[in-house]
């Protein structure tokens, strides 16, 4: 399964009001590991930052003078995700600003929902941590991953950072290899940053004498209830 996590850089927070994409970062992952590939752009949204949108991503419109436009790169872009499952944090926002880019590219009109799955990475955290902080930098701190390059929000930096997060949120060992090693990821990567040994759990089974001490117990359940427990009607997995 292809996957691409992706992050975005804005001039603002709202692309009604003419706001732009300044920076888009993907990092692909196949069958849960990352494979390397990236597409990683700088935009020249030809107008103001807000100063408030400046401040979380320290970038100035006189920086991304030399940068290419939307249209120009949106080719390479849809030829790196089309068919893939998009991972993004909070993935209204960017979807929406991409669909907002892709409609002023002149021909058929094309939306992201039409040409990705899309995962919502905060939606899922909602979902599996309520009533608590949900935020990027909150799911960081929760699953031990290292975010302390992350001064300024920067849609690659940002991608990776995620990439880790969602490995982690869904947990476990990404691969085994042959030789019957394996590569840990997600939760299990975090246990391993952390210290945390693994414990072989040991099994203590029932004696013969505890087992018939079982079934005479039922028994007199049975007779008190006037028919079978409900651990005698359910079958054993």
């Amino acid at each position: 399964m292809r996957q691409i996590v992706l992050d975005t850089e804005t001039t603002g927070l709202e692309p009604g009001q003419g706001h732009r994409i300044i920076e888009i970062g993907c990092v692909e992952l196949v069958n849960r590991r990352l494979t390397g590939r990236s597409f990683h752009r700088y935009l020249n949204p030809d107008r103001d930052i807000d100063a408030g949108a400046a401040e979380v991503h320290g970038m100035r419109l006189e920086d991304l003078k030399g940068q290419p436009r939307f249209g120009e790169i949106v080719n390479e872009l849809l030829e790196f995700v089309t068919g893939t499952e998009l991972v993004i944090h909070n993935a209204p926002f960017d979807l929406a600003f991409l669909d907002a880019e892709l409609a002023r590219i002149p021909g058929e009109l094309r939306r992201m929902r039409e040409l990705c799955l899309t995962l919502d990475t905060l939606e899922l955290a909602r979902q599996m941590h309520p009533g608590q902080r949900n935020s990027l930098d909150a799911l960081c701190k929760r699953y031990a991953i290292d975010n302390s390059s992350r001064e300024l929000h920067g849609a690659l930096l940002d991608a990776r950072i995620l990439s880790d997060v969602y490995l982690a949120m869904t947990g476990g060992q990404a691969t085994l290899t042959l030789d019957g090693s394996t590569a840990a990821s997600g939760a299990g990567a975090a246990a391993t940053r952390l210290g945390v040994r693994p414990v072989g759990l040991r099994v203590v089974r029932a004696t013969p004498e505890e087992l018939a001490a079982h079934e005479q117990s039922l028994d007199a359940l049975d007779k008190a209830s006037g028919g079978a427990t409900l651990w005698r009607r359910t079958p054993l997995a």
